[in-house]
């Protein structure tokens, strides 16, 4: 399947009169001919990200740092941890013991159960029973394994702290009192969106764009190569006029593909903060935070797991709906957050040694997208 280039729906009248994509560093629209960021006919529309699937040698120390984080352990076995938030859903974390740390991959939640029965025909997959609902499991071009459900029981929602009364301006709501968040673990409310790192960016993005629907909030291409087509996309789900998070997908082309974060929704920007701390003082390796980003505008803090994987807190995140068309904008590390320290090597990659092996393989691999313009430009844009 091909995305087929379409200037999109037609002018909303909810559409804003300013471009709220014109901000520090974005430029406003696409040109003609350029990626429109949207399937004219997906095989179905997905409706959210439903769950990550991971792999850990030591289920004992994942569990670990999940409950610091601040995840909620739903079940536990010798071999499968259940991790989820507080609000109503299915697990937002499935962990199995494997010999390796790694990512596993993404599922998506389907609409109807038509859905799975329209993939499977349209990919040669099967329906099966998974979790007390159905699932199809799909490969996207990149190599993950995507599954997408239908029916998983959710768990009931959990008290949780109500976001802390702030004090602006002439008329406070706060008098007499006092505000002392406590360092201690976030409360993660939900699953936000996974970040992916690919070789073959056009056929990922198209693909999940043609097969899930998604359509994308905001493109990033290489400085100087515009031409050549985005090479990072913010990626939301497609609910027409309901508004979805700026994006559940965030995929960019990379010299090695893999998972880049993940990350997860918290109340407000005193948890954001306080819960950094605690994990500060639990000897966790900080990322990078806090900020606010530019594409979704989430203020935010990156940590590493023991086995270095990223993970976010965030709060306050953009939300569209389907009348928004992608921004876009040139790549580049100072183009990631409004505010906030520089963005750090440990958050980059620019310090692992092993980028540089990979890109030398990434080059000999005639099957992909990196070649020596690419690559200057993506070590121009982490450099910028």
């Amino acid at each position: 399947m091909t995305t087929h280039l379409s200037s999109g729906p037609g002018p909303s009248p909810q559409r804003p009169a300013e471009d709220p994509h014109r901000s520090l560093h974005s430029e406003t629209g696409g040109l003609p001919g350029e990626h429109p960021g949207r399937s004219k006919d997906p095989l179905v529309k997905a409706a959210g990200l439903a769950w990550l699937e991971f792999e850990k040698p030591d289920l004992d120390r994942a569990e670990r740092f999940y409950n610091d984080f601040g995840f909620t352990v739903a079940d536990r076995t010798p071999d499968t941890l259940l991790l989820r938030g507080r609000q109503a859903a299915a697990a937002c974390l499935v962990v199995r013991r494997g010999p390796s740390a790694r990512f596993v991959g993404p599922a998506f939640q389907a609409a109807d159960r038509d859905d799975l029965d329209r993939l499977a025909r349209s990919t040669g997959g099967t329906v099966t029973a998974h979790q007390g609902g159905h699932a199809v499991r799909l490969r996207d071009p990149s190599g993950y394994p995507v599954r997408v459900v239908h029916g998983i029981p959710q768990f009931p929602t959990l008290p949780g702290r109500a976001p802390l009364p702030l004090n602006f301006g002439t008329e406070p709501v706060r008098a007499n009192a006092t505000q002392r968040p406590a360092r201690h673990p976030a409360e993660i409310q939900r699953l936000g969106h996974v970040a992916l790192g690919t070789t073959r960016f056009r056929a990922a993005l198209d693909w999940y764009l043609d097969t899930l629907g998604l359509i994308v909030s905001d493109f990033l291409y290489l400085d100087g190569q515009r031409e050549r087509g985005p090479a990072m996309a913010f990626i939301r789900c497609d609910l027409g006029s309901v508004p979805a998070d700026h994006h559940t997908l965030a995929m960019a082309l990379m010299p090695q593909t893999g998972y880049l974060h993940s990350a997860y929704e918290v109340t407000d920007l005193d948890e954001v903060a306080a819960s950094g701390e605690y994990l500060r003082e639990q000897g966790y390796r900080h990322a990078w935070g806090l900020g606010r980003h530019i594409q979704g505008s989430q203020i935010f803090d990156y940590w590493r797991d023991p086995d270095r994987a990223m993970f976010e807190h965030y709060t306050d995140g953009d939300v569209f709906d389907a009348a928004m068309e992608p921004g876009w904008a040139p790549m580049s590390v100072s183009g990631l957050a409004q505010w906030g320290p520089k963005a750090t090597a440990e958050f980059t990659g620019a310090n692992d040694p092993r980028v540089a092996i990979e890109a030398i393989k990434a080059l000999r691999d005639k099957g992909n997208e990196i070649d020596l313009r690419a690559l200057r430009g993506l070590i121009k844009a982490m450099g910028s």
